[in-house]
């Protein structure tokens, strides 16, 4: 569970700002996203699937950039 405390004279705004950025951060606004809608198995194996292939389009930019230099 995320939550902020109070610093001594901080503003509410601040911390609410902080929170914001906390859940940001640990992923609950995309997990609120994703879950807005059943997702098909189907399309949970097809989004699973294009992220392994953008994972692995970046690594082997990565490399070629490492072999260039």
């Amino acid at each position: 569970m995320i939550g902020v405390i109070l610093r001594e004279g901080e503003s509410i705004e601040s911390a609410l700002k902080r929170f914001k950025k906390e859940c940001v951060n640990s992923g609950i606004q995309s997990e609120i996203k994703r879950r807005e809608f059943f997702e098909k198995p189907s399309e949970k194996k097809k989004r699973k699937m294009e992220a392994a292939h953008r994972k692995r389009e970046k690594r082997k930019m990565i490399m070629l950039r490492r072999d260039r230099a």
